[in-house]
């Protein structure tokens, strides 16, 4: 079977020191053949380094010169849907880093692109790949937590503002930490609970620490130039019944540096994920869980090779599309009820 042939569009460093390093461990299934960026010289050092035998500037050029398989996007949000549907009209499964995008509209045209064109995709929400969460999975699976009703969701850092990259820029991002760690947490959360439709949503986002020079842990963030929210709190029901409360920041005045968490409750268990600890009742005894050992998964790897084992086995599920499609719309009616104050229903 001849190997899958793998492009990356754009060669910026989650490119760099993720995908690259993942499809190269793969060296057995996949080839990695071209590589493009806006910034050519960027991409020409990239496919140098890595031994890539094309590079381009232009990644329209690149799908019409170059016989591709499946490619990776790795650029900043406002172009994930471009380069998504391109890539999927040129014939590619795509891997497309989180978020989906940067509204539901563009994810439900990346949904449908990907369905019309017969194509793989998915997106890269790694943590749903940590050992924790699949053996969480496990245990759900096998029905020790019965049904989950309730959960909450943590991804907040004391002072991590990104001191790089657009993470503050609203209009290349879409948004602050909601859509870029607290979007993680919220799909390990769905992915857990099996991805349930979205009902009512009331959110409320904060920029009180952002707009002001400061420590920053995650180095010096140009605070003059930051539009984005710095934290954002939200509550999600869906219509089997179940409830969400996510809280999500860049920066907060809390004890820890960096907290990414979900906790889930069932009625008959519960568990935090990360690190694993499991809480039930049985023989009128209250019991605590925690795991002597955990298969060991490095979850970029996992996502990678996940991916890859899918347009290999030619597995071709829309499964993956349809969820980036669904917490879309939960951002989106987190930030539009931000904005109006009002809770919004989805439909």
């Amino acid at each position: 079977m001849s190997k899958l042939k793998i492009a990356l569009i754009g060669a910026g460093g989650i490119a760099t020191s993720v995908h690259l390093p993942a499809y190269q461990k793969a060296h057995e299934h996949v080839e990695i053949v071209a590589v493009a960026d806006v910034f050519e010289e960027r991409a020409k050092k990239v496919a140098a380094e890595a031994n890539i035998p094309h590079y381009f500037k232009d990644y329209e050029e690149m799908l019409d010169k170059v016989a591709i398989d499946a490619v990776s996007v790795c650029v900043p949000n406002k172009f994930h849907r471009e380069a998504t549907i391109k890539a999927l009209e040129a014939g590619c499964h795509v891997l497309c880093e989180k978020p989906p995008s940067m509204n539901q509209v563009e994810a439900k045209e990346m949904e449908d692109a990907a369905v019309n064109a017969g194509k793989l995709l998915m997106y890269g929400f790694h943590y749903r790949f940590q050992s924790e969460t699949q053996t969480a999975k496990r245990f759900i699976d096998a029905g020790e937590f019965g049904e989950i009703y309730s959960g909450r969701v943590h991804a907040i850092r004391r002072r991590g503002i990104p001191g790089w990259g657009v993470f503050t820029n609203k209009e290349l991002q879409g948004g602050g930490p909601l859509i870029d760690i607290g979007v993680h947490m919220l799909d390990t959360a769905l992915y857990l609970m099996g991805y349930p439709d979205p009902d009512v949503v009331l959110g409320k986002t904060h920029q009180q620490i952002g707009k002001q020079k400061g420590v920053g842990l995650l180095g010096e963030w140009d605070y003059k130039n930051f539009t984005v929210e710095d934290m954002a709190i939200g509550m999600i029901t869906f219509k089997n019944g179940a409830s969400l409360i996510l809280e999500s920041a860049f920066a907060a005045n809390v004890e820890k540096n960096d907290l990414m968490q979900v906790s889930l409750m069932g009625n008959k268990g519960g568990a935090d994920i990360f690190p694993l600890k499991m809480y039930q009742e049985k023989h009128e005894t209250l019991i605590d869980i925690t795991p002597a050992y955990v298969p060991q998964i490095h979850a970029h790897e996992k996502e990678i090779l996940t991916f890859v084992d899918h347009c290999v086995t030619g597995n071709i599920t829309s499964e993956f599309a349809k969820q980036g499609t669904s917490i879309q719309k939960i951002i989106d009616a987190l930030y539009e009820s931000a904005e109006t104050g009002l809770a919004v229903h989805i439909k």
